[in-house]
């Protein structure tokens, strides 16, 4: 969906789009719990941003992702 977008970013970014768990062609992690929270989408999303080394980086949100991009942005801002 953002490949037009991710390229043209990609000059002076490195854009990493990944899917969000449980949605997409992802595995459904949360499965047992009914639908994934945000809460915990946003965890597991931080927990990627951390183990790739992400210590800036901006995000790119809308709709059903908002509300998990929202709490990352919350939590990574306090890394900081």
């Amino acid at each position: 969906m953002f490949r037009d977008l991710i390229s043209l970013l990609a000059d002076s970014f490195q854009p990493i789009a990944s899917d969000l768990p449980g949605f997409g062609q992802s595995d459904k992690p949360y499965r047992a719990q009914g639908a994934p929270a945000f809460d915990n989408v946003a965890k597991t999303i931080d927990r990627f941003t951390e183990a790739i080394g992400l210590a800036l980086f901006a995000i790119y949100v809308f709709d059903y992702g908002a509300p998990t991009g929202f709490r990352v942005a919350m939590r990574a801002a306090s890394r900081s």
